[in-house]
């Protein structure tokens, strides 16, 4: 596959709004939808990539891909993970019920900061009483300046829809969260034919398998101005693409505090003078945070310093 800042040599222009293995759908400028395979073995596609592209029969040929405004992945020992690419925002959903891991949404939200894409947090079920302690645990991330928009996708979903629309419109959104938080109720309630186009990949593929587990394009309008990305669910998220010594800058609250540092290359775990341990003590970086800055800390450690 051509390389991104080779000319496109007169090829026609396509979304990629799907992917499965190799097989990936390419939508058009016309909104006809067609399946691609990459030229030669090595594929490296993702959805949201723009690509040049070529007929060959019924389907078509990915001759390169445009370069990217960002890119969003997660990479632990063993391989990366891409999840899309020229992404406007990511949302981050997670529920009252089943509690939800902190852990693995600070993750998300330092991987969203790393690849310079904003970010925010849906919160649903907030018809339930297990609300008040979810807001609690979301606490600090409010402090930091993290939007944080609750939901009752399926109790109130007018009123979902009213305050979703709006904060969707005119952008490409990630769809980020755990089993059982309301991410397929979301996608469900914002874009009714979902089930209707996953079907039509299917039969374009050829098969039933995989087509609730890879990344998905909808678009939520006619004009197709806004688009929603669903993402399969994830049990890590392993933060390996990220150097030990750029963490605090990627956790706004590490960061708003590093600067009071005595040393440049604090690691804020046991210097004195430390500015991030003092705020701790203070109460302004909440202990979870800060419990959760160690352990990131720690496995980017094992690899490199």
């Amino acid at each position: 596959m051509s390389k991104a800042s080779e000319p496109d040599d007169g090829l026609d222009l396509g979304l990629v709004v799907a992917g499965y293995g190799r097989h990936y759908v390419v939508e058009t400028p016309e909104a006809r939808r067609l399946i691609c395979h990459p030229r030669g073995k090595k594929s490296d596609c993702v959805v949201g990539d723009r690509v040049r592209w070529q007929a060959a029969g019924d389907e078509g040929v990915i001759e390169h891909v445009e370069a990217r405004r960002n890119l969003l992945f997660r990479q632990d020992e063993w391989r990366t993970k891409a999840f899309a690419a020229n992404l406007d925002r990511i949302l981050v959903v997670v529920a009252s019920e089943p509690v939800f891991s902190e852990s693995q949404l600070a993750r998300a939200l330092i991987a969203a900061e790393s690849a310079g894409i904003p970010a925010g947090v849906l919160l649903n079920k907030a018809d339930l009483p297990q609300i008040a302690a979810a807001r609690e645990r979301l606490a600090p991330y409010v402090s930091m300046g993290t939007p944080v928009h609750e939901v009752a996708l399926k109790a109130k979903p007018t009123e979902a829809t009213s305050l979703l629309r709006p904060l969707l419109a005119n952008h490409a959104t990630l769809v980020l969260g755990p089993s059982g938080a309301g991410k397929s109720t979301l996608i469900n309630l914002l874009a009714p034919d979902a089930k209707a186009q996953v079907g039509e990949i299917s039969q374009a593929l050829n098969t039933g398998r995989h087509t609730t587990t890879a990344t998905q394009w909808y678009w939520l309008d006619a004009e197709r101005t806004t688009g929603l990305i669903d993402s399969p669910g994830f049990q890590e998220f392993g933060l390996r693409q990220i150097a030990p010594q750029d963490l605090p800058g990627l956790m706004p609250d590490i960061r708003r505090h590093a600067s009071e540092c005595r040393f440049y290359n604090c690691t804020h775990r046991h210097e004195p003078g430390c500015g991030v341990r003092a705020a701790l003590e203070r109460g302004e970086i909440s202990e979870s945070r800060w419990r959760i800055y160690g352990e990131i800390l720690d496995e980017l450690a094992q690899t490199r310093w």
